[in-house]
């Protein structure tokens, strides 16, 4: 069966102060939102691919980076990497704004209607 995407509403732009992540809830999934400096939104999961976890929200984003400070990784906010010499990935997920409304792409929560 293919996995159909779809948008949910996590807040306004406004909601989101720069280089500073939200956390917003999409079903069971806890996200992480970080607005850049520059106005691009990204989204990833608010769980730390270190082997010890943590929250990913509370870290301070440059650019299209974000720096975990429990652990010091640096992980592409693109594409959810983490930095060398540290080895992981995170998680990331689409990001569309509409008329000032934040929307974060997942796995449909509901089937889909044919």
């Amino acid at each position: 069966m293919e996995e159909r995407l779809a948008y949910y509403p996590v807040g306004t732009v406004n909601d989101f102060p720069a280089q500073i992540g939200r956390v917003a809830h999409v079903g069971e999934l806890e996200v992480a939102i970080f607005l850049s400096s520059t106005g691009e939104i990204y989204a990833v999961e608010n769980k730390n691919p270190h082997p010890k976890g943590g929250p990913l929200a509370e870290g301070i984003i440059s650019g299209a980076y974000l720096y975990d400070p429990l652990y010091d990784w640096k992980i592409d906010l693109r594409t959810g990497l983490v930095q060398a010499p540290d080895e992981g990935k995170v998680r990331t997920f689409p990001v569309i704004v509409k008329a000032g409304i934040v929307f974060v792409g997942a796995v449909a929560l509901e089937p889909a209607a044919i």
